[in-house]
């Protein structure tokens, strides 16, 4: 099970960074009316990938921090999903692209598996 835990956790930081990305493509600091523009979205990614990065290192070292990394990032993707979601509902044409929502699919899907996992690794 260790190693399970690694890969989905490894896997989902993949896909929140390919996200992250595809934000950058579609300005995503004007669709959630951040401040900064493109130099803002940067500076703010800085931290936001140091801890995606950090929680697989303490997942490595099976610390329980990684467990609650791994809680944030779990929620993380399922976050991005739903709003994301909600915005194409609502008419937005920005993630309409077939990888855009491929992405956003398999992080949902990645993170409610890692989400189970974590906590049954908390319980065990």
């Amino acid at each position: 099970m260790p190693d399970l835990f690694i890969w989905l956790y490894l896997t989902n930081a993949v896909l929140l960074i390919n996200h992250e990305i595809d934000s950058a493509y579609w300005k995503e600091w004007e669709i959630f009316k951040l401040p900064g523009g493109i130099t803002g979205f940067l500076l703010l990614h800085f931290p936001l990938l140091f801890i995606v990065l950090y929680g697989l290192v303490l997942i490595v070292r099976d610390s329980f921090w990684g467990f609650i990394y791994s809680l944030i990032i779990s929620f993380g993707g399922i976050f991005a999903f739903i709003i994301h979601t909600y915005f194409l509902k609502q008419g937005r044409k920005e993630f309409d692209k077939p990888l855009s929502k491929l992405i956003l699919v398999l992080t949902l899907l990645v993170s409610i598996v890692q989400m189970i996992v974590t906590i049954y690794r908390l319980n065990a």
